[in-house]
């Protein structure tokens, strides 16, 4: 159980505010509230109710419980690591999301996990064609509602091309033939994240 610290609390409604341009008014107004009530957080002397927490979280752009806790935790400088590219998965509602370092991300009012990708299996083998300037990838794979290919990912050291891919749509993708060679993602509903090495060697 958190306790909250009003005064931290205050200061990070402050911070947050204000790194979003907005005045107490607009807050206030945005949260059905006065404006002197979002004055009196800010000072430390009170904290929000429990029923506003989640609408105060999405006016102010921040997790609710960082925000319970009075302080935003900063991830060490993003180096631009391509190739150690994230993926995550809404369990709800199927969207995708990536990340090139340690990141915080929610969707549908979930924290997601990072994927870990697994060794390919003979149940998701691929074939490889050259074709004009481009890798014909072919996936031996159902693409049915509860059973399919959502996404395939073609990851290298400085960039990353994501093809989504739907139900009863083939499971294909086209990915330029560049100089440097990369690992291939694909991420099947049932079976998680599988990695693919040394396809275009």
């Amino acid at each position: 159980m958190i306790t909250m610290d009003c005064a931290k609390v205050g200061r990070l409604i402050l911070q947050l505010r204000k790194e979003k341009g907005l005045t107490q008014q607009q807050v206030a107004d945005m949260l059905n509230i006065s404006n002197k009530t979002i004055s009196k957080w800010e000072r430390g002397l009170g904290c929000p109710d429990v029923t506003l927490w989640s609408g105060l979280s999405a006016v102010l752009g921040a997790d609710i419980q960082k925000m319970l806790e009075g302080k935003l935790d900063p991830n060490s400088p993003d180096v631009g690591k391509i190739d150690k590219t994230l993926f995550y998965v809404c369990p709800a509602c199927g969207n995708i999301l990536t990340s090139t370092g340690k990141a915080s991300l929610a969707c549908c009012g979930r924290k997601l996990q990072p994927l870990k990708p697994v060794p390919c299996t003979a149940d998701h083998a691929i074939t490889v064609e050259k074709l004009d300037m481009d890798y014909f990838i072919t996936i031996d794979h159902d693409m049915m509602k509860d059973h399919y290919i959502p996404f395939v990912a073609y990851v290298l050291y400085d960039r990353m091309l994501l093809t989504r891919l739907y139900p009863e749509q083939s499971a294909e993708v086209r990915i330029p033939i560049l100089k440097k060679a990369g690992h291939l993602y694909v991420y099947c509903t049932r079976h998680g994240l599988q990695k693919y090495s040394g396809v275009f060697e």
